[in-house]
């Protein structure tokens, strides 16, 4: 149960980091933001490990997880916004 607790804060915290560094307006919400930023550091794992910079079941570090999630938030207000 508190690994589930530190991923959320971990994600928030990554999640707002990818939102101030991304340039524009991001109308989502702090839920949205959390998931954000635990998907983000989910996809900078996998994707390290495919590329072999981590080892299988390795977390990706700050950098990375960061990275991921601008990735997912730019994906995310892009299709999100294609609606307006």
């Amino acid at each position: 149960m508190g690994q589930i607790i530190g991923t959320l804060f971990v994600g928030l915290i990554v999640g707002w980091i990818a939102r101030f560094l991304l340039p524009g307006k991001q109308n989502i919400g702090l839920i949205m933001t959390s998931l954000l930023g635990v998907a983000g550091s989910f996809a900078a794992s996998y994707a390290g490990q495919f590329m072999g910079w981590y080892a299988p079941g390795a977390a990706a570090g700050w950098i990375a997880s960061i990275v991921g999630a601008i990735v997912l938030l730019f994906v995310y207000t892009r299709v999100a916004g294609s609606g307006n």
